[in-house]
């Protein structure tokens, strides 16, 4: 039997283990000690950030950044529809309440006109949101100049969802260092792993400051243990930061190769009739993080989950993209505004292997499974004459 091809998988450099040597060695396993604090400093220095906050994980630091900008039971906050649910759910945790938006085509994001359209018209009736809540999908950048221009319009702070973007660029600076708040995560399947594990970051210190102590249960100083808030047990721990390490240290590989695959996939299937490729906006340059595309099964001669079964039955894994968050049955009561683009995305859109330590051969797989299945739906000549 062929070996399974995953969707995307941890792909470890040369440096991740000595670092957590180092951890072991130096008996820093607890959730404190120097990597952490490196870790930081060299995170800041590879996005152009701030402060960084090392966390257990990006929907902690979305928890923490909503947590931050004063979000209270009863608030809205709007954020984009087409998402993984990590990224609203810490809204609920809050007891506030997401309005979800619609994407655009330019990037699969939020589309910049539709918050507009709904600033002016919440501003209107006296409602404005709390906080705005941005997402960048699978490695591309939203257009946040003109999102970040609406939010400013009416004091609205904006946090930037960059889970999937470490490494993209807008106008030639990363995505997550434009608003009030960014987050990202170190999720096993993301660009660069730690395992589990998250950052917040922020050009406020004070933000990033008071984001470290509520992650540590916020421990008031003092000898003996005291709490005059309530916090979390978020923070990273020294051998994750150790993990972390490393694995920045090969960024720039892992989406150098990750922009390979799609350019592979691109080259070898693009002239399908049917198939189109997730564009790259000309405001910035994606890490293609996830290569996806969508399907119009009526001139494809297939449908998304048809190809999906069929490259599952060849020990390929590909998954749709996200389901919208306003049709997610945890959200069906929240306010939606906007048409049908992520609707639509999500119909027919798939994502195929893309894990920066696929070989040649693993590409080809995928490729030839994906051309057999329109290759068997093509009619005969047969088939034509009847």
């Amino acid at each position: 039997m062929e070996k399974r091809i995953l969707l995307s998988t941890p792909h470890m450099g040369e440096q991740e283990l000595e670092f957590v040597k180092e951890a072991f060695d130096t008996n820093w396993i607890a959730p404190v000690g120097p990597h952490i604090e490196a870790f930081e400093q060299e995170f800041c220095q590879v996005t152009g950030a701030g402060y960084a906050a090392a966390v257990s994980s990006g929907t902690a630091a979305i928890h923490l950044a909503l947590q931050l900008i004063g979000v209270e039971p009863g608030d809205e906050v709007l954020c984009s529809t087409l998402t993984f649910v990590a990224t609203a759910n810490p809204i609920i945790y809050l007891g506030a309440k997401p309005v979800f938006i619609d994407s655009d085509r330019t990037s699969w994001n939020m589309n910049p006109d539709l918050l507009q359209e709904m600033l002016e018209y919440r501003a209107h009736i006296g409602k404005l949101p709390k906080a705005v809540l941005l997402v960048h999908l699978y490695g591309q950048s939203a257009d946040i100049d003109p999102i970040l221009k609406a939010c400013n319009q009416y004091d609205i702070p904006l946090i930037e969802d960059a889970a999937e973007a470490l490494g993209a660029t807008y106008k030639g600076r990363s995505p997550g260092t434009f608003g009030r708040i960014g987050i990202y995560s170190f999720n096993g399947n993301k660009i660069i792993t730690t395992s589990g594990g998250g950052m917040l970051v922020s050009d406020n210190a004070d933000l990033v400051a008071k984001a470290r102590f509520l992650a540590t249960q916020a421990r008031d100083p003092a000898p003996h243990y005291q709490h005059s808030e309530i916090g979390y047990n978020y923070r990273l721990s020294n051998v994750l930061a150790g993990i972390g390490r490393g694995q920045l240290r090969v960024l720039s590989e892992r989406v150098a190769a990750r922009r390979r695959n799609f350019e592979v996939y691109q080259q070898a299937l693009g002239n399908l009739p049917g198939l189109e490729f997730m564009p790259e906006a000309s405001f910035g340059r994606a890490t293609r993080w996830l290569t996806c595309l969508t399907i119009d099964p009526q001139t494809f001669g297939a449908n998304r989950e048809q190809v999906r079964l069929a490259l599952a039955e060849q020990q390929i894994e590909a998954r749709p993209v996200w389901k919208p968050l306003h049709l997610q049955p945890v959200f069906a009561e929240c306010e939606y505004f906007g048409g049908t683009v992520a609707e639509d995305l999500f119909a027919r859109g798939l994502c195929l292997p893309s894990g920066s330590n696929l070989t040649n051969e693993d590409l080809q797989r995928v490729i030839s499974a994906i051309a057999a299945v329109h290759k068997n739906t093509i009619p005969t000549q047969t088939s034509l004459c009847i």
